[in-house]
């Protein structure tokens, strides 16, 4: 059987400028892999770049980090179709396995490689935002040698296993936050990081974890991920509710996973003196609060968070055990070709929890 020389693919070609073209299918090199794609996932993050946030296009402040004519698609899984030796032993993958891989393609070579610090590499490789490492809106792609690659069971849907990206980053952001049991945490959002937020949080057993959004349907899947109050900020004041059930404190640790301005000042207000603020989230637009909230008023420890090391077997565990709402969380599927759709429907915001294209 003749196999075909091109496949169908996404091609960012600046800001609200994708399409669906026909291109060359990629080849696999030494120590590399071909994948065959099964399911990636529309993140936030690639809505702010199809919108033309300056975090990824550049201003005045920083210089443009995504790059055009990129196969977009970071948070995918697919099957191994062709692999060499070397490959198959340092990944202990085999033709015929699913696997996923971190979004991070990591040089090996930079300060921050040479120390462990891989997902802060100085060169920053990342699938679907580099020519060099095009993603997975595409029928195929390619591992390259310094790709970090994870098998995933074939027994689970192809969107939840897609799911492993997001989980992974949303339980980094938990282990950030250095959670105890006698803890009250608090996470702002429930869309996908916030949800894997929750249930990575609800691991540690703390005292009380509040989930908070102002949509009711996601408050109650956020209570089935393990939150133990759910609180709608749209009707009822979150840091009024917090300090009462905390004798007037606050909460100990904030998680911030919804990417809107107003999260961040909402978090320092509801955390106790000597807190901890953990951001996640990828902002659109410039925040500005009041600094003086988190030095001489409270001293608060406030941490960024990014991607998700050595996060994701423990995600991938979690999301093969069956115990996750995941049909609730990974709430629309669409055909490639659909890829404007599932792009307008993560923008309304409104719809959807975990979009995804399957192939």
């Amino acid at each position: 059987m003749t196999m075909s020389s091109t496949m169908k693919a996404v091609i960012v070609h600046g800001p609200m400028n994708y399409q669906l073209e026909e291109i060359a299918k990629p080849t696999a090199g030494p120590g590399q892999a071909l994948i065959k794609v099964e399911s990636v996932g529309i993140c936030a993050s690639d809505l702010k770049c199809y919108h033309g946030a300056a975090k990824f296009w550049g201003d005045a402040n920083r210089p443009a980090w995504a790059e055009t004519e990129v196969v977009p698609g970071h948070e995918f899984v697919g099957i191994v179709e062709e692999i060499d030796d070397e490959a198959s032993k340092r990944w202990n993958v085999v033709v015929g396995d699913r696997v996923v891989a971190e979004q991070i393609v990591p040089c090996g070579e930079c300060r921050y490689c040479k120390r462990g610090e891989y997902w802060m590499c100085a060169p920053h490789g990342m699938f679907g935002f580099k020519r060099a490492t095009p993603g997975a809106m595409a029928e195929y792609m390619v591992f390259p040698k310094e790709a970090r690659v994870h098998k995933v069971s074939k027994s689970i849907k192809p969107q939840h296993a897609a799911y492993a990206e997001p989980l992974s980053c949303a339980l980094h952001a938990v282990e950030r936050g250095n959670i105890k049991k006698t803890d009250c945490v608090v996470v702002a959002g429930c869309g996908p990081i916030g949800l894997g937020m929750v249930i990575g949080a609800a691991a540690k057993n703390p005292a009380h974890l509040i989930a908070l959004d102002v949509d009711d349907r996601k408050l109650a899947i956020a209570k089935e991920c393990g939150a133990t109050l759910t609180i709608n900020i749209s009707k009822e004041d979150p840091i009024k509710i917090v300090r009462e059930m905390t004798e007037g404190y606050g909460a100990d640790v904030y998680l911030e996973g919804t990417g809107h301005p107003s999260a961040v000042p909402q978090g320092l207000n509801i955390l106790r003196k000597l807190g901890t603020f953990v951001c996640y989230s990828v902002f659109k637009e410039d925040v500005t609060v009041d600094w003086s909230i988190i030095s001489d008023d409270k001293e608060l420890d406030v941490l960024g968070a990014h991607l998700g090391p050595h996060c994701w077997p423990p995600a991938i565990a979690m999301i093969e055990s069956g115990k996750l709402p995941l049909d609730k969380i990974c709430t629309h599927q669409f055909p490639l070709a659909d890829f404007q759709k599932g792009l307008d429907m993560v923008s309304s915001g409104t719809e959807s929890i975990k979009v995804s294209l399957l192939l």
